[in-house]
């Protein structure tokens, strides 16, 4: 599968934004999709994951309360939806698939998006 994440942008803190991950393939469904995130010289970071049919989710301490993330499975699309963004979310923003079943660690992720950049100034 191929994952095409979208959505980057420039932000003042406090505002909101949302990306999107379009996947390509029939298979989306079978999938646990999850964000991450990478700040310049830091390494990749759990953001948020949702199960096959979206009915769990798993978000990090950092953005719980603050950030959504969801899909239609008949779009072969996911989303996050970011609010209250702070000046620390400012990172390149990676969509991830797995047919692994699990959810944390980038090493359970096979399919990987392009990384999508979002800043938010303070």
């Amino acid at each position: 599968v191929q994952l095409q994440a979208s959505g980057a942008g420039l932000v003042q803190a406090g505002g909101s934004l949302r990306l999107s991950c379009a996947a390509s393939g029939r298979t989306f469904s079978t999938y646990v999709m999850g964000w991450f995130r990478q700040a310049p010289g830091k390494e990749r970071d759990f953001v948020a994951a949702i199960s096959r049919d979206g009915a769990i989710t798993y978000y990090a301490d950092s953005v719980k309360g603050r950030f959504t993330i969801s899909r239609d499975n008949a779009k072969n699309t996911e989303y996050l939806q970011m609010s209250n963004l702070k000046p620390d979310d400012t990172a390149i923003y990676y969509c991830a698939g797995n047919d692994s079943g699990n959810y944390w660690f980038t090493r359970d992720y096979v399919y990987w998006g392009q990384g999508t950049l979002v800043t938010v100034s303070s």
